[in-house]
């Protein structure tokens, strides 16, 4: 049922995925949502400029397609209309440094391309009575009361015609705008002091290419759900990543952290296609149709803003999604942190419309960071591997070289025993379904070096004081992460 709030207004900035989910949030507790986007939307399921990452391989975790069916009930159905096949019982190969992995995956997820994704959670917030969207207009300052101390609009520019500036007035501004955010040098201009955000120097490249699938090869579609070959940080060797999207489309992705970029000549991606440590991707591509030349998108760095740590932060204002903190999108946890964070804002909602909350917009960021706090950590942790990678930021303990060395033997161990229990419980912390600390806690550390002579050599070198455990000095140099974001959301 919606419950306005004071039959107010609220603007989103951003049409994007993050943008689109909160709205769909805010749409329930206030009388209009504005979405203003500098792009045009297409009228079909299409690639737009201001997503630059939008042509390569998208997905979500369990979790973040859990909470996507909550805000938008039934929306696999719209993606299978669009031609999008389903995972159910298909075959996933994993391949590392340490051996390889097939199974069966046993849940019916539905795989499509970002472009038909959006397209289709597009139609459905666009059927909301209380949305709006503004196509072609750059946010180009945030407008506050005369103290400064409260978001009450934004002036925006119609990019048709750059001299028309308009002011829009909300009770609430949620920067959604991804990579292109302007909100710290906002805050700046505005007499905030703003921390500067955790980066990690990643210099990470990524290519991808598609394919038709002939009608005779289809049994291709039924056969495979995703092969994943890992790069190897030692040898400084090239990820590749197969799968499907909607209508007998199948994708190749080359990837690599460190400065090395994948080629996006056509002739140099299949030779590199060709020289990855299994055939396996080789030998299917070869029988399909190019349809796209390979293309590449390269990050520079990874960020994570510290917004929560501001000592003021003006009311009327929020961030989330890739304009609060981005990730390395192997991992496949950006649209879920997104959804996460959609999530919160829904629970901080309700909690305010229960009962007022001084200094609530603070409140949400703080909320917000601890949950994604534990994704930006595990990109860190495993693109550090990479020659190349460095991190600057807030977080430099030394127990973060000693939890690298752990993950390592971790994996090591899961894979080439294998051992089902430690690979499903890394796939489920993976994809952001439990807490870090399923892994990183100091009785399944000591459990799992134990494992392995490399493992007790690791355990042997930590520095033991009189009276202490080993389990004393794990519990001071693992990463410490909450339960709490990862508990299901109450209704």
């Amino acid at each position: 049922m919606t419950t306005h709030l004071n039959q107010s207004k609220a603007i989103v900035i951003g049409g994007g995925m993050a943008g689109l989910m909160t709205a769909r949030v805010l749409s329930d507790y206030y009388a209009e949502v504005l979405i203003v986007e500098k792009d045009d939307f297409p009228a079909g399921p299409d690639l737009r400029p201001g997503t630059p990452q939008a042509f390569h391989p998208h997905r979500f975790t369990t979790r973040g397609k859990s909470i996507t069916e909550r805000l938008f009930p039934g929306y696999e159905h719209d993606l299978v209309a669009q031609g999008s096949p389903s995972s159910l019982n298909k075959a996933v190969y994993f391949m590392n440094q340490h051996g390889s992995l097939e199974l069966k995956y046993e849940r019916n997820d539905i795989k499509f391309s970002r472009a038909v994704l959006e397209w289709v959670i597009r139609q459905r917030v666009e059927g909301i009575p209380n949305v709006r969207f503004l196509s072609r207009h750059d946010v180009v300052r945030l407008v506050t009361s005369p103290d400064r101390s409260a978001v009450i609009g934004v002036q925006a520019r119609d990019r048709d015609d750059p001299k028309e500036e308009k002011v829009l007035t909300a009770d609430l501004v949620v920067d959604t705008s991804g990579r292109s955010s302007k909100l710290s040098g906002w805050l700046t201009e505005l007499g905030y002091e703003v921390p500067q955000p955790d980066r990690l120097k990643v210099s990470l490249g990524y290519s991808t290419r598609r394919y038709k699938v002939p009608a005779h090869l289809t049994h291709l579609i039924d056969k495979w759900d995703v092969i994943n070959l890992q790069g190897q940080p030692a040898a400084g060797t090239y990820t590749g990543v197969f799968s499907f999207i909607e209508n007998q489309v199948a994708e190749v992705l080359l990837y690599r952290p460190g400065g090395n970029y994948p080629p996006t000549d056509a002739a140099e991606f299949e030779l590199a296609v060709a020289q990855l440590p299994n055939p396996i991707i080789s030998e299917i591509v070869r029988d399909l149709e190019p349809i796209t030349s390979p293309r590449g998108f390269r990050v520079p760095e990874l960020y994570c803003h510290r917004y929560e740590q501001m000592s003021r932060w003006p009311a009327g204002l929020l961030v989330l999604g890739d304009a609060y903190c981005i990730y390395d999108p192997i991992f496949g946890q950006g649209m879920t942190v997104a959804a996460i964070a959609a999530e919160i804002l829904a629970a901080s909602l309700r909690e305010r419309h229960a009962a007022y909350q001084p200094d609530w917009e603070h409140s949400v960021l703080r909320r917000i960071k601890e949950a994604i706090e534990p994704a930006f950590w595990l990109n860190c942790s495993a693109d550090l591997q990479w020659e190349g990678v460095h991190y600057e930021g807030s977080d430099s303990r030394k127990g973060n070289a000693f939890s690298r060395e752990y993950m390592e033997l971790y994996l090591k161990h899961a894979i080439s025993k294998p051992d089902w229990r430690l690979y499903g419980l890394y796939w489920a912390v993976n994809t952001l379904s439990v807490s870090p600390r399923h892994i990183f806690n100091p009785q399944t550390v000591v459990q799992v070096l134990n494992f392995t002579e490399e493992g007790k050599q690791l355990l042997a070198e930590l520095k033991v004081e009189d009276g202490q455990t080993v389990e004393a000095v794990l519990d001071g140099l693992l990463p410490r992460f909450s339960d709490k974001p990862f508990e299901p959301a109450k209704e």
